[in-house]
Protein backbone atom coordinates (compact mmCIF):
# COMPACT_ATOMS: atom_id res chain seq x y z
CA UNK A 1 0.00 0.00 0.00
CA UNK A 2 1.97 3.43 -1.38
CA UNK A 3 0.83 6.24 1.36
CA UNK A 4 3.03 9.37 0.28
CA UNK A 5 2.30 11.50 -2.45
CA UNK A 6 6.23 11.82 -2.75
CA UNK A 7 6.50 7.87 -4.35
CA UNK A 8 8.33 8.05 -7.41
CA UNK A 9 5.81 5.67 -9.15
CA UNK A 10 2.99 8.15 -8.31
CA UNK A 11 5.05 11.05 -9.13
CA UNK A 12 5.44 9.50 -12.48
CA UNK A 13 1.85 8.57 -12.78
CA UNK A 14 0.75 12.23 -11.41
CA UNK A 15 2.51 13.91 -13.93
CA UNK A 16 0.42 12.33 -16.76
CA UNK A 17 -1.72 14.66 -16.77
CA UNK A 18 0.75 16.95 -18.61
CA UNK A 19 1.27 16.85 -22.09
CA UNK A 20 4.40 16.14 -22.18
CA UNK A 21 4.91 13.70 -20.25
CA UNK A 22 2.02 12.04 -22.19
CA UNK A 23 3.99 12.32 -25.32
CA UNK A 24 7.21 11.27 -24.04
CA UNK A 25 5.77 7.77 -22.61
CA UNK A 26 3.14 7.20 -25.48
CA UNK A 27 0.64 6.96 -21.87
CA UNK A 28 -2.01 8.28 -20.70
CA UNK A 29 -4.26 8.25 -17.24
CA UNK A 30 -7.95 7.02 -17.11
CA UNK A 31 -9.75 7.79 -14.17
CA UNK A 32 -13.13 6.24 -12.79
CA UNK A 33 -14.87 2.60 -13.16
CA UNK A 34 -16.84 3.64 -15.98
CA UNK A 35 -14.26 4.57 -17.82
CA UNK A 36 -11.78 2.16 -17.01
CA UNK A 37 -14.33 -0.95 -17.82
CA UNK A 38 -14.85 0.86 -21.17
CA UNK A 39 -11.04 1.23 -22.49
CA UNK A 40 -10.72 -2.61 -21.14
CA UNK A 41 -13.47 -3.61 -23.22
CA UNK A 42 -12.42 -1.75 -26.06
CA UNK A 43 -8.55 -3.60 -26.18
CA UNK A 44 -6.50 -0.96 -24.73
CA UNK A 45 -3.55 -1.99 -23.44
CA UNK A 46 -3.26 -1.61 -19.68
CA UNK A 47 -0.16 -0.89 -18.66
CA UNK A 48 -1.44 -0.34 -14.53
CA UNK A 49 -4.24 -0.21 -12.80
CA UNK A 50 -4.21 2.38 -9.60
CA UNK A 51 -6.62 1.21 -6.66
CA UNK A 52 -7.36 2.78 -3.58
CA UNK A 53 -9.57 -0.12 -1.63
CA UNK A 54 -10.81 2.82 0.72
CA UNK A 55 -12.98 4.08 -1.75
CA UNK A 56 -13.61 1.55 -4.08
CA UNK A 57 -16.95 0.52 -2.65
CA UNK A 58 -18.17 -0.43 -6.31
CA UNK A 59 -18.76 -5.04 -6.92
CA UNK A 60 -18.24 -4.57 -10.44
CA UNK A 61 -15.37 -2.59 -9.93
CA UNK A 62 -13.59 -5.24 -7.23
CA UNK A 63 -14.63 -7.95 -9.77
CA UNK A 64 -13.06 -5.81 -12.15
CA UNK A 65 -10.05 -5.42 -10.68
CA UNK A 66 -9.67 -9.07 -9.45
CA UNK A 67 -9.34 -10.02 -12.73
CA UNK A 68 -6.87 -8.22 -13.98
CA UNK A 69 -5.34 -9.00 -11.42
CA UNK A 70 -5.44 -12.48 -12.25
CA UNK A 71 -4.79 -11.82 -16.46
CA UNK A 72 -1.27 -10.81 -15.09
CA UNK A 73 -2.05 -6.89 -15.19
CA UNK A 74 0.43 -4.71 -12.10
CA UNK A 75 -1.77 -3.43 -9.71
CA UNK A 76 -0.75 -0.54 -7.49
CA UNK A 77 -2.81 -0.03 -4.29
CA UNK A 78 -2.71 3.06 -2.66
CA UNK A 79 -4.55 5.06 0.31
CA UNK A 80 -7.42 7.31 -0.18
CA UNK A 81 -5.30 10.53 0.43
CA UNK A 82 -2.53 8.88 -2.49
CA UNK A 83 -5.32 8.58 -4.87
CA UNK A 84 -7.27 12.07 -4.45
CA UNK A 85 -3.44 13.61 -5.03
CA UNK A 86 -3.93 11.76 -8.66
CA UNK A 87 -7.86 12.32 -9.11
CA UNK A 88 -9.05 15.39 -11.38
CA UNK A 89 -13.21 13.94 -10.49
CA UNK A 90 -14.44 15.04 -7.20
CA UNK A 91 -15.52 12.34 -5.32
CA UNK A 92 -12.96 9.83 -6.50
CA UNK A 93 -14.05 6.31 -7.01
CA UNK A 94 -10.75 4.44 -6.48
CA UNK A 95 -10.07 3.25 -9.83
CA UNK A 96 -7.87 4.53 -12.29
CA UNK A 97 -5.51 3.21 -15.08
CA UNK A 98 -2.26 4.04 -16.37
CA UNK A 99 -3.24 3.05 -20.52
CA UNK A 100 -1.26 3.15 -23.59
CA UNK A 101 -2.33 5.62 -26.19
CA UNK A 102 -3.05 3.98 -29.55
CA UNK A 103 -3.09 6.25 -32.61
CA UNK A 104 -3.64 4.69 -36.69
CA UNK A 105 -2.27 6.23 -39.85
CA UNK A 106 -4.21 7.33 -42.67
CA UNK A 107 -3.89 4.61 -44.64
CA UNK A 108 -5.48 2.12 -42.00
CA UNK A 109 -8.40 4.13 -41.84
CA UNK A 110 -11.56 1.60 -42.26
CA UNK A 111 -13.61 2.04 -45.53
CA UNK A 112 -15.87 -0.36 -44.25
CA UNK A 113 -17.90 2.22 -41.81
CA UNK A 114 -21.07 3.92 -42.60
CA UNK A 115 -19.70 7.40 -43.02
CA UNK A 116 -16.28 8.22 -43.68
CA UNK A 117 -13.49 9.76 -40.99
CA UNK A 118 -13.99 13.70 -39.68
CA UNK A 119 -10.85 15.43 -40.48
CA UNK A 120 -10.42 18.44 -37.87
CA UNK A 121 -7.78 21.28 -38.74
CA UNK A 122 -5.95 22.11 -35.53
CA UNK A 123 -9.07 22.13 -32.98
CA UNK A 124 -7.32 23.73 -29.71
CA UNK A 125 -10.10 23.29 -27.38
CA UNK A 126 -9.79 19.02 -25.75
CA UNK A 127 -13.10 19.03 -24.53
CA UNK A 128 -14.04 20.20 -27.98
CA UNK A 129 -12.09 17.30 -29.10
CA UNK A 130 -13.48 14.66 -26.97
CA UNK A 131 -17.19 15.47 -27.28
CA UNK A 132 -16.30 15.06 -31.19
CA UNK A 133 -14.72 11.63 -30.93
CA UNK A 134 -17.87 10.11 -29.20
CA UNK A 135 -20.39 11.79 -31.61
CA UNK A 136 -18.28 10.52 -34.54
CA UNK A 137 -18.14 6.75 -32.91
CA UNK A 138 -22.11 7.44 -32.21
CA UNK A 139 -22.76 7.99 -36.05
CA UNK A 140 -20.60 5.25 -37.09
CA UNK A 141 -17.83 7.27 -38.34
CA UNK A 142 -14.67 5.58 -39.71
CA UNK A 143 -12.13 7.84 -37.10
CA UNK A 144 -10.79 11.37 -36.37
CA UNK A 145 -8.05 13.02 -37.82
CA UNK A 146 -6.47 15.69 -36.18
CA UNK A 147 -4.54 17.79 -38.03
CA UNK A 148 -1.55 20.23 -37.23
CA UNK A 149 -0.69 21.14 -33.90
CA UNK A 150 -3.87 20.63 -32.00
CA UNK A 151 -5.27 19.60 -28.75
CA UNK A 152 -4.69 15.78 -27.27
CA UNK A 153 -7.46 13.44 -27.68
CA UNK A 154 -5.71 11.65 -24.60
CA UNK A 155 -6.09 14.88 -22.22
CA UNK A 156 -7.51 14.44 -19.33
CA UNK A 157 -10.42 16.82 -20.20
CA UNK A 158 -11.23 14.96 -24.33
CA UNK A 159 -10.94 11.37 -22.17
CA UNK A 160 -13.96 12.60 -20.48
CA UNK A 161 -15.89 14.36 -22.89
CA UNK A 162 -15.38 11.12 -25.41
CA UNK A 163 -16.95 8.61 -23.04
CA UNK A 164 -14.34 6.07 -24.22
CA UNK A 165 -14.78 6.49 -27.71
CA UNK A 166 -11.20 7.24 -28.19
CA UNK A 167 -10.28 3.93 -27.15
CA UNK A 168 -12.53 2.67 -29.14
CA UNK A 169 -12.24 4.92 -32.41
CA UNK A 170 -9.48 5.03 -35.16
CA UNK A 171 -7.48 8.20 -34.18
CA UNK A 172 -5.21 9.95 -36.54
CA UNK A 173 -2.76 12.69 -36.23
CA UNK A 174 -1.45 13.94 -39.54
CA UNK A 175 -0.11 17.18 -41.25
CA UNK A 176 -2.29 19.21 -43.78
CA UNK A 177 0.50 17.88 -46.13
CA UNK A 178 0.15 14.24 -45.80
CA UNK A 179 -3.64 14.68 -45.31
CA UNK A 180 -3.92 16.62 -48.60
CA UNK A 181 -1.45 14.21 -50.43
CA UNK A 182 -3.95 11.21 -48.90
CA UNK A 183 -7.15 12.68 -50.09
CA UNK A 184 -5.93 12.53 -53.48
CA UNK A 185 -4.84 9.39 -53.44
CA UNK A 186 -7.97 7.74 -51.54
CA UNK A 187 -10.55 9.52 -54.06
CA UNK A 188 -12.65 10.18 -51.17
CA UNK A 189 -14.73 13.43 -51.43
CA UNK A 190 -14.11 15.97 -48.80
CA UNK A 191 -16.99 18.60 -47.64
CA UNK A 192 -16.08 21.38 -45.95
CA UNK A 193 -18.28 24.24 -44.11
CA UNK A 194 -17.94 28.02 -44.49
CA UNK A 195 -20.65 30.80 -43.08
CA UNK A 196 -19.48 31.99 -46.82
CA UNK A 197 -20.72 28.90 -48.89
CA UNK A 198 -23.67 29.17 -51.52
CA UNK A 199 -25.35 25.72 -50.43
CA UNK A 200 -27.21 25.18 -47.00
CA UNK A 201 -26.02 22.05 -45.19
CA UNK A 202 -29.33 20.24 -45.53
CA UNK A 203 -30.15 21.70 -49.03
CA UNK A 204 -27.58 19.36 -51.29
CA UNK A 205 -27.00 15.52 -51.42
CA UNK A 206 -23.51 14.21 -50.09
CA UNK A 207 -21.27 11.83 -52.04
CA UNK A 208 -21.05 9.05 -49.60
CA UNK A 209 -18.53 7.95 -47.86
CA UNK A 210 -16.86 11.51 -47.47
CA UNK A 211 -14.88 12.86 -45.87
CA UNK A 212 -16.06 15.91 -43.34
CA UNK A 213 -13.19 18.52 -42.82
CA UNK A 214 -14.29 21.10 -39.96
CA UNK A 215 -11.92 24.64 -39.51
CA UNK A 216 -10.57 25.38 -36.41
CA UNK A 217 -12.56 27.37 -33.48
CA UNK A 218 -10.69 30.41 -34.30
CA UNK A 219 -10.41 30.65 -37.61
CA UNK A 220 -12.67 27.90 -39.55
CA UNK A 221 -11.03 26.77 -43.18
CA UNK A 222 -8.91 28.72 -44.91
CA UNK A 223 -8.40 29.33 -48.33
CA UNK A 224 -5.91 26.68 -49.29
CA UNK A 225 -8.07 24.26 -47.00
CA UNK A 226 -11.72 25.31 -48.91
CA UNK A 227 -9.92 24.77 -52.41
CA UNK A 228 -8.84 21.24 -51.56
CA UNK A 229 -13.22 20.55 -50.58
CA UNK A 230 -14.93 19.18 -53.32
CA UNK A 231 -18.32 20.70 -51.36
CA UNK A 232 -18.80 23.43 -49.14
CA UNK A 233 -21.93 24.00 -47.24
CA UNK A 234 -23.39 26.43 -45.07
CA UNK A 235 -24.96 25.91 -41.28
CA UNK A 236 -27.85 28.47 -41.25
CA UNK A 237 -27.40 31.16 -38.42
CA UNK A 238 -30.65 33.10 -37.69
CA UNK A 239 -30.01 34.63 -34.62
CA UNK A 240 -27.41 37.30 -33.64
CA UNK A 241 -24.92 34.43 -32.92
CA UNK A 242 -22.42 34.27 -35.92
CA UNK A 243 -20.92 31.04 -35.01
CA UNK A 244 -21.60 27.08 -33.69
CA UNK A 245 -18.72 25.78 -31.23
CA UNK A 246 -17.01 23.42 -32.97
CA UNK A 247 -18.22 20.20 -31.51
CA UNK A 248 -21.63 21.20 -31.96
CA UNK A 249 -21.34 22.21 -35.86
CA UNK A 250 -19.42 19.24 -36.35
CA UNK A 251 -22.21 17.31 -34.67
CA UNK A 252 -24.82 18.61 -37.35
CA UNK A 253 -22.62 17.67 -40.01
CA UNK A 254 -22.61 14.40 -38.90
CA UNK A 255 -26.12 13.53 -38.42
CA UNK A 256 -27.15 15.26 -41.56
CA UNK A 257 -24.72 13.06 -43.46
CA UNK A 258 -25.78 9.68 -41.49
CA UNK A 259 -29.40 10.92 -42.32
CA UNK A 260 -28.92 10.81 -45.99
CA UNK A 261 -27.02 7.64 -45.65
CA UNK A 262 -29.66 5.96 -43.77
CA UNK A 263 -32.12 7.69 -46.03
CA UNK A 264 -30.60 5.63 -49.24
Amino acid sequence: MITSTANPAIRRIRALRQRKARDETGLCLVEGIRPVAEALQSGAELDQLLVAPGLLRSAFARDLVAAQRAAGTPVLEVSPEVFASLAQKEGPQGLAAVVRQRFSSLAELPRDRQLGPVALVEPADPGNLGTIIRTADAVGAAGVIILGPAADPYDPAALRASMGAAFTLPLVRASWEEFAAWKQASGLPLIGTSDRASHDFQAVVYPQPAVLLMGSERAGLGPAQQALCDLMVAIPMLGHSDSLNLAVATGVMLYELLRQRRAR
